[in-house]
């Protein structure tokens, strides 16, 4: 009788050591990987995006972290810029009418004749990508999709980069930010 008695108390404590390792084994996995999440963030190709409209939508975020960035060093500061103006306008008028942007965050400020510079409002953008699909099909592409992660939660499975059909998104690591577009 006495014999069991120390078996299950041997048993009972291996057990509590093996739960107790798993435990430990197991926080332990969740701070490394933790720690590696944090050291790569998720970022856009801008030569592999298609400007699908899935970055306004599939985001989990209600604004997504997904907004167009302007590369000014490959923009002519055109009096017409077909990533703020809807095709088809009638005049060159700046009214919401007239522009491409469904939240008006692209904004034009006159520099000289002919002349204008384009900025984003980060704040108003939704990542739709309208005005770097226009931009890319009529314009010199200096438009084009970054995550912001002023915004972006870093979640491990982005739900963004799931539905993503050019598998644009890719981990870098977090110094780079950004992955950006230059001039060729």
């Amino acid at each position: 009788m006495k014999k069991d008695l120390v078996s299950r108390r041997n048993f009972i404590k291996k057990c509590l050591n093996t739960a107790g390792t798993g435990t430990v084994l197991g926080l332990s996995y969740a701070l490394i990987k933790k720690s590696i999440a944090s050291e790569y963030i998720w970022q856009i190709d801008p030569y592999k995006c298609v400007q699908c409209g899935r970055c306004s939508t599939d985001c989990v975020l209600s604004q997504s972290a997904v907004k167009c960035v302007h590369s000014f060093d490959m923009c002519g500061y055109c009096k017409l810029c077909y990533g703020y103006f809807k095709p088809g306008f009638y005049e060159m008028e700046t009214g919401a009418e007239n522009q491409l942007c469904p939240t008006g965050a692209i904004k034009r400020k006159f520099i000289e004749n002919p002349f204008y510079e384009y900025t984003i409002d980060y704040d108003l953008c939704i990542g739709c990508g309208k005005c770097v699909k226009a931009c890319s099909m009529f314009g010199n592409r200096s438009l084009y999709l970054q995550v912001s992660h002023k915004y972006c939660l870093n979640c491990n499975e982005c739900s963004i980069m799931k539905n993503c059909p050019s598998n644009a998104y890719k981990r870098i690591r977090s110094e780079k930010a950004f992955l950006l577009k230059v001039p060729l």
